[in-house]
């Protein structure tokens, strides 16, 4: 749930608060659950759509100095790390680029690994649906990071983040 949320959101605190809420929601709704869909498909909704809330309220609010320093220090790589995580920067702040729902869709399908059709359960849209946002989604992506087709670095990234992602 919580990678769902932070690659939806590309923020750590904005993941937390949007997991917690989707617990929080699921708890109250739990009685609502009708079995048609597995919990986890069913729980990965109450995320997106906690993410997607969270995203449509967000306001623009002026960060505070230790906000930043906070972030600057919690954010900075080991040095053998350097590569990977630049890497990582650029694709998160890619993602951020790309309207919610096309977002959504590209970190199930191909950030989490879930099928088109587990996305569409998740989502609440027809696999169709699914695969063309896809589709929109990586055709906006590709020429913002073409630059990193020939960077070693782009495989490991991508195959550790999508690793760490579906265990964490």
């Amino acid at each position: 749930m919580w990678a769902v949320a932070l690659r939806t959101l590309g923020d750590p605190d904005e993941a937390a608060d949007a997991v917690q809420d989707a617990f929080v929601s699921a708890y109250r709704k739990a009685h609502s659950f009708r079995g048609e869909a597995a919990v986890t498909t069913w729980l990965h909704r109450i995320v997106v759509n906690a993410c997607l809330d969270r995203m449509r309220r967000k306001s623009v609010r002026p960060v505070a100095d230790d906000e930043l320093i906070e972030a600057a220090e919690r954010d900075t790589p080991m040095p053998d790390q350097t590569g990977e995580r630049e890497v990582s920067m650029e694709v998160s702040a890619a993602l951020k680029m790309l309207p919610a729902d096309q977002r959504a869709a590209l970190v199930l399908v191909d950030m989490m690994g879930y099928s088109v059709e587990d996305a569409a359960q998740v989502l609440s849209v027809p696999s169709g649906t699914v695969k063309s946002r896809c589709a929109r989604g990586r055709a906006k992506l590709a020429p913002i990071l073409s630059h990193l087709r020939n960077r070693t670095d782009l495989t490991r990234v991508s195959s550790a983040k999508g690793a760490e992602l579906r265990d964490g």
